[in-house]
């Protein structure tokens, strides 16, 4: 009796060690780009806590910085005890998965996730082959690479559960969509110079559920028939959306010339608006009986539509309530605060812009690069550049206002994320958590 008491004893033990070694994957804190709104809106309990002074160079309230190796513009999800993002090699050869402890900044996984033979050069010096951004949930974190692949990884060990290696276009610029979670669906975005389209794999096996291919007329076609620049033209960095529109649940896409809205169980297309824009990487956003659209790059457009119950075929003509057509975002999407859009150009012009009625409040700049989304800390809204600098703005539609500036030193392009009260932002040479001492 004595000795099984012993051994049950020593079973528990033995138990706990190896419960203790591994890391928590739950609660979700930042479990997308977006965070858990999916709207970059920072929750009021953890913007209470999160300093709003740092400095790189004196370590003011900078809690760790763990140095990093390779490229990548992916932005950072947390879950439990672990902070998950990719990175690839500049040539784009190897693909990896960082697993970092967020309490030390211990690095727990640097994991191959694929190796290219040739990788498609990129032809820009503004992307990388770490692109788009994971998702995670408690059991699992999908990675996703475009055209090299997509992976759903077990986070409590960093093993791969399952790949796709099988879905393919050229990006010709690189990839930039990212994936994002629907129920048991993956749902995945390619726009290409030679394919175009949305699919949805069964996210517990990786299989495909539908595919379907946009409808969008580029006129792009030359005398001969053949799509000009390569079908350039055609390729868009676009995230979706899920929203309950029409009593159903409808997935936002935009591509290059066109945005769609499908029906997310089965990929039917039930409506579209024609957009001159190309390049759409801004993600959609609502207000109320209103869709934010983002058309494309350095010309981009931001357009409100108007949700009702007669959204069908082409709504272009019916549905657009205003058309923004300058001073638009390109990378860094806009956030929503109290129905006014807060946005920034790559080139730091910041604008507000009142939802209902279109109307332009106040627009001014910041110095430097902007490819991150701002975060939303409770009234303030957080920028950050590619020199590193971090500025602070009000949320306020009478005017622009800086009411914080701080420093990193490093070229910032992955948004920042948030978990139990600190800040944390991939530079291009570290992850720092930002944190109160």
């Amino acid at each position: 009796m004595i000795r099984t008491t012993a051994l049950t004893a020593l079973s528990i033990s033995l138990l706990s060690v190896l419960s203790s070694a591994q890391p928590a994957t739950k609660p979700l804190f930042w479990p997308g780009k977006g965070g858990p709104t999916q709207d970059s809106i920072v929750p009021a309990a953890d913007v209470a806590r999160i300093p709003l002074e740092w400095d790189s160079a004196s370590g003011k309230n900078i809690a760790w910085r763990t140095p990093l190796e390779g490229l990548g513009h992916s932005s950072p999800v947390i879950g439990g005890d672990m902070i998950w993002f990719t990175s690839a090699t500049a040539d784009g050869t190897k693909q990896f998965i960082y697993g970092i402890d967020r309490h030390s900044g211990k690095i727990v996984h640097h994991d191959v996730v694929f190796e290219n033979v040739a990788p498609e050069d990129l032809g820009n010096p503004i992307n990388n082959y770490a692109a788009p951004s994971p998702v995670l949930e408690e059991d699992a974190l999908y990675v996703h690479f475009g055209t090299y692949g997509t992976a759903r990884i077990d986070p409590a060990t960093g093993k791969k559960v399952w790949e796709r290696r099988d879905i393919n276009v050229r990006h010709f610029r690189g990839p930039g969509s990212s994936p994002i979670i629907y129920g048991d669906l993956i749902i995945l975005t390619f726009d290409g110079i030679d394919q175009q389209f949305v699919t949805a794999l069964d996210k517990k096996t990786g299989k495909s559920v539908w595919k379907t291919a946009r409808t969008t007329d580029y006129g792009d076609l030359d005398k001969e028939g053949k799509p000009t620049r390569d079908g350039d033209m055609r390729k868009a960095y676009h995230t979706p959306g899920v929203f309950k529109m029409g009593g159903k649940d409808v997935l936002v896409s935009i591509g290059s010339r066109a945005a769609f809205g499908y029906e997310v169980s089965t990929g039917k297309e039930l409506w579209t608006i024609r957009h001159g824009g190309f390049n759409a990487a801004i993600p959609p956003l609502r207000f109320e009986d209103m869709l934010i659209l983002n058309t494309g790059a350095e010309r981009a457009h931001t357009l409100c539509v108007r949700i009702d119950d007669k959204m069908s075929g082409d709504i272009t003509d019916s549905h657009v309530l205003w058309d923004r057509e300058k001073r638009n975002a390109s990378e860094a999407a806009p956030v929503l605060v109290n129905g006014i859009l807060y946005q920034t150009t790559r080139g730091g012009i910041v604008s507000a812009v009142d939802v209902k009625s279109g109307k332009d409040l106040w627009d001014d700049r910041l110095a430097g690069k902007h490819v991150p989304a701002p975060l939303v800390l409770g009234d303030k809204l957080l920028f950050a550049n590619d020199r590193g600098e971090c500025f602070l703005v009000r949320a306020s539609p009478e005017k622009f206002e800086v009411v914080g500036q701080n420093q990193l030193g490093e070229q910032i392009t992955a948004s920042p994320a948030v978990a139990d009260g600190a800040l944390f932002i991939r530079s291009s040479g570290a992850l720092y958590k930002i944190a109160t001492k």
